[in-house]
């Protein structure tokens, strides 16, 4: 399978610049599993297609100000670091620009507390950073840090809580699950009013959901692997609900991948912890989800093989096609899809 095949053509003009006016106000394109033309609506209609014994699973993490700009030490030159992954405690998996003058050994000044070491490069020219500091590396953060906006939005948000979902509670995530942004506290209580349950899973989100696939041949692509956590409670909701013959709706492609990680054959999850560099792409068999809440995705991306597993390749292309046609607003700040 080529990477060809994910290809289609989006005017930039399509690209959301900034999020609706209101989180639920964003379209919904709706697309049945079992055929039949997509439906339009706006996202607030969405739990006029879950049904009682339903279970929503959504992805809690938060996103950090993950952004840094700093200087390197003797030199003053100019250095941008993107945290990915913690992989200790004060250790972090980075991206970095101009990589090329950041070799191992490298000490990056980030104002006055803040200082970093690289020690080795990584998958992918990642670099590994060991991170010194004088008070609480949180809190400086939120003061040196910034929104990790993708490269595609040129302007800040007003309001950088709209670069969070309403339930985001752990921090950790180098960008947003972007499915979940449409939801509301009274929508998701009107979901709930309707007997669906709404469970959480976590997964940072890293270099894995947004590291372009750069070889021809998709099958020889490597994900790059993202950290989650399944508690026992939210195994026991999921596991019920596929026993009564309800329906698991991922919101979003990292819960999805967090899910279908964890999943046995028989589609059981289990509960715990771990690292992720599932890649789901087409014939793969979905083990654990029967619908998906998603953005709509850059072409090539492992994002567009996923929701092609769900739903057939061709299928989401003309889907795709209809929704440039009929302006709706493309990637993370854009209008939502829901597959099922």
């Amino acid at each position: 399978m080529k990477i060809t095949d994910f290809e289609y053509h989006l005017p930039e003009e399509l690209i959301a610049q900034e999020p609706a006016p209101r989180r639920d106000e964003s379209r919904l394109l709706v697309l049945s599993r079992k055929g039949g033309e997509p439906e339009h609506r706006l996202f607030r209609d969405i739990a006029e297609y879950l049904r009682p014994g339903d279970t929503v699973v959504i992805n809690n993490t938060r996103v950090i100000p993950a952004r840094l700009w700093g200087e390197k030490k003797g030199t003053g030159t100019k250095i941008e670091v993107l945290l990915l992954t913690r992989v200790e405690e004060d250790a972090w998996e980075v991206l970095v620009r101009p990589g090329r003058r950041v070799p191992p050994g490298t000490g990056i000044k980030f104002g006055n507390d803040l200082q970093g070491t690289v020690e080795a490069v990584t998958e992918g020219g990642c670099r590994l950073m060991r991170f010194e500091y004088r008070g609480n590396f949180d809190r400086l953060l939120d003061q040196l840090g910034a929104m990790p906006l993708p490269p595609y939005i040129k302007k800040q948000p007003h309001d950088p809580h709209r670069y969070q979902t309403v339930y985001a509670c752990e921090p950790g995530s180098a960008a947003a699950p972007t499915a979940g942004l449409h939801f509301t506290p009274e929508l998701l209580s009107s979901i709930k009013e309707r007997g669906v349950n709404v469970t959480p899973i976590l997964l940072h989100v890293g270099l894995g959901t947004f590291r372009p696939v750069k070889v021809e041949d998709i099958t020889q692509h490597h994900m790059h692997a993202e950290y989650y956590e399944i508690t026992p409670e939210t195994a026991q909701v999921i596991n019920k609900t596929r026993a009564r013959g309800g329906r698991v709706v991922a919101v979003g492609t990292t819960t999805t991948r967090c899910l279908e990680t964890s999943g046995k054959d028989n589609g059981i999850i289990e509960p715990g912890s771990g690292w992720t560099e599932i890649f789901i792409y087409p014939g793969y068999r979905f083990r654990v989800i029967d619908g998906l809440v998603t953005n709509f995705h850059l072409p090539r991306s492992t994002l567009l093989m996923m929701i092609s597993a769900l739903a057939g390749r061709e299928r989401v292309l003309e889907a795709y096609h209809e929704a440039v046609r009929l302006r709706y607003r493309f990637f993370s700040f854009g209008d939502a899809m829901l597959i099922i």
